[in-house]
């Protein structure tokens, strides 16, 4: 109690900083290894620090001098580990992303859907058959797992590629994370709604059960009608038109903190279209 007795005002403004500062670290941190397999070799690493508690508080002596060894050794192990998260984090922290949307972040989504937008143009008009799955805050690594990892810039020319008829990679998903392609040839989750129109093939269907189990986005190309389609949040809306597509990716990629509520409008005003 004289600790907090004896502090001044400007120690206690100082302290109440040092702790945002931190919690703002540890929160930026979470949210970088979210959706990754670090989140459980997080799991493990509290697991052996629960371990090692207890044999200091029992006095295991021999446990205890093996957590030890474990510890000393782990540091190296998890520079090791986290190898990818850290170096993502530096790479943020020198765009200055870390702390907080840099100016460019809006340019990378416009150009992200800009490069999509022609992809899918371009399949469309020649009815070959695509499906394209915006990972958002829900972590899909499940499902890139699946596939084929690529970690590739996105062009509209690698998009339409892919997807090209009786090549390694057309056949499945391809999974976006951030502005890159994580993976493709991905098997998804399929929706077992029975209310969806018996029209939808599987390609559909694997859209609307990857929307139903995370917060993703996905774009679909139809390969019998040519048609583009749009599912979030297990529902879909056929035939979308180019400016509505884009202003929907648009407003769902820049992952605001109100995404229900902005979306809640546009699956209204479509409704009438999502059984069709």
């Amino acid at each position: 109690m004289s600790y907090f007795t004896d502090m001044t005002w400007k120690e206690s403004i100082k302290d109440i900083i040092d702790i945002l500062i931190v919690s703002y670290i540890i929160y930026k941190v979470l949210n970088m290894v979210q959706g990754t397999r670090a989140v459980q070799l997080l799991k493990g690493i509290l697991v052996l620090v629960v371990i090692w508690a207890l044999s200091t508080l029992l006095d295991l002596y021999t446990l205890k001098w093996l957590m030890n060894q474990m510890f000393t050794f782990g540091v190296l192990a998890i520079f090791i580990i986290f190898q990818p998260e850290l170096r993502r984090g530096l790479e943020q922290l020198g765009r200055g992303k870390f702390f907080g949307r840099s100016a460019e972040s809006d340019e990378e989504i416009s150009k992200l859907i800009g490069e999509v937008i022609k992809a899918v143009n371009y399949l469309a008009h020649r009815k070959i058959g695509a499906l394209i799955v915006f990972e958002r805050s829900t972590g899909l690594n499940e499902y890139t797992e699946s596939g084929i990892p690529m970690q590739s810039a996105v062009s509209s020319e690698l998009l339409i590629n892919i997807f090209i008829p009786n090549t390694p990679l057309h056949d499945g998903a391809l999974i976006m994370q951030g502005n890159q392609i994580a993976a493709a040839a991905c098997y998804l989750p399929l929706s077992e709604n029975p209310f969806i129109s018996k029209e939808l093939g599987t390609r559909h269907r694997a859209a609307i059960g990857i929307s139903e189990v995370a917060d993703s986005v996905s774009v679909v190309v139809s390969e019998e009608t040519g048609q583009i389609s749009l599912a979030i949040n297990g529902q879909i809306v056929r035939d979308i038109k180019e400016e509505s597509l884009i202003s929907k990716l648009y407003e769902e990629l820049r992952a605001s903190s109100s995404l229900k509520e902005k979306g809640s409008a546009f699956w209204k005003r479509k409704g009438d279209r999502s059984n069709g």
